[in-house]
């Protein structure tokens, strides 16, 4: 069956009356750079000199964008999406911590994430990002190669542990870990760290999964050198393929410390790498499981139209897409009623601690052509629909 991504009934069944006018001023509000800049702004302010404006918040962009502010917050909106057939990718969005306490606090969390997953039928995966357990700069500096004094390396050693426990937790539960991708300039350390936890966990299936970010030069014949070293080493390479969310932040910089741009030269450079590396995994199947990471309709018709050529079902156990929740409905849930695997990336946590994925999303909807408005046509169709 081939989904229809204009098929608005569908996409947006699960929203309320109140969610689709909530969410139709969100993204009009977005569709300005200025106001979107400015209510950042506000919204960063507001939260550092500790004015009331958390209950405004969270019933606005954090209701949008988020699950909740804990994990018990998250049920209902997991359930509700999971009668669609809509899988959740459990993303504790707490970031931009600095020290071994925070990181240390942090590993339990996610290892109940991991456990209460394993006692749901929709929640296949959790997501995780190794600046949630290291500090940048030490990332930045094994990076560059250079030598790390005595403390620095025990240093290391304790961020590999808290990996390693969480990645052991999600092996012995048989759920699955997108590790995500960081700025190119901390990317190697993390990629080291991610490839020793495939190796590790993945020697049948795949249960770790490293981030491709194809707006990058040369991530295409990285992961194919990815999956020539699986197959040397034993184990499935879990390949989680997405365009990118730093590009803004790594031209900046390229240009500040006068390096080559790491990015690629245009949109559809990256556009055509992505697509060739998803269609790469899908004729490795039988070595790889790929998790197709993206808002692009194009992309995921032509995923679906190579399935459907070649005798792939749409239920195959190694082939995922995803998208955020709150963006991009009409392709997961029209994705999910054709029968594919779709899950949604639920971030949770304090508010106050997940302002910058919410920044992200707002500046990512602002910054993206026409994604913003491709909603808000969306959204005003249903509207319309429904008569309200």
């Amino acid at each position: 069956m081939t989904p229809e991504f204009d098929n608005t009934e569908i996409a947006f069944k699960h929203r309320t009356n109140r969610d689709l006018k909530r969410a139709r001023f969100l993204f009009s509000f977005m569709a300005s750079p200025l106001l979107t800049k400015i209510g950042i702004g506000a919204a960063n302010l507001s939260m550092t000199l500790k004015l009331p404006v958390k209950g405004l918040l969270k019933s606005t962009i954090f209701s949008q964008f988020c699950g909740g502010e804990t994990l018990e917050e998250t049920k209902d909106t997991i359930s509700q999406i999971s009668k669609y057939n809509v899988d959740t990718i459990l993303d504790y969005g707490v970031e931009g911590k600095e020290s071994d306490a925070e990181f240390d606090k942090a590993v339990p969390e996610f290892i109940k994430a991991i456990r209460y997953a394993a006692t749901q039928p929709h929640i296949p995966f959790i997501s995780l990002k190794i600046t949630g357990f290291a500090r940048f700069a030490l990332l930045e500096k094994i990076h560059d190669g250079l030598a790390l004094t005595a403390g620095e390396t025990s240093e290391w050693e304790r961020v590999k542990k808290r990996i390693d426990d969480i990645c052991n937790a999600a092996s012995e539960n048989r759920i699955m870990v997108l590790i995500d991708a960081e700025e190119t300039w901390i990317q190697e350390p993390c990629n080291q760290l991610t490839e020793a936890m495939m190796e590790k966990y993945n020697r049948t299936e795949p249960i770790i999964f490293n981030t491709y970010q194809f707006y990058s030069h040369g991530t295409l014949q990285f992961l194919k050198y990815s999956l020539d070293q699986a197959v040397q080493k034993g184990y499935v390479l879990g390949a989680k393929l997405v365009r990118g969310a730093y590009m803004e932040k790594e031209r900046a910089r390229a240009r500040e410390k006068a390096y080559a741009d790491p990015i690629q030269r245009d949109k559809l450079s990256t556009d055509n790498d992505f697509d060739a590396g998803v269609l790469f995994c899908l004729q490795h199947i039988d070595k790889l499981a790929v998790f197709i990471g993206t808002h692009n309709e194009a992309s995921c018709r032509k995923a679906v139209r190579y399935m459907n050529q070649n005798g792939i079902p749409a239920d195959h156990k190694r082939i995922f897409f995803s998208q955020l929740y709150g963006m991009s409905d009409n392709i997961s849930f029209n994705l999910a009623h054709s029968g594919y695997k779709v899950s949604k990336y639920l971030p949770y946590g304090p508010v106050k601690d997940v302002i910058p994925y919410l920044t992200r999303r707002a500046e990512e909807n602002t910054s993206i052509a026409g994604q913003t408005n491709r909603e808000l046509v969306l959204i005003n169709e249903e509207i319309k629909r429904r008569k309200i």
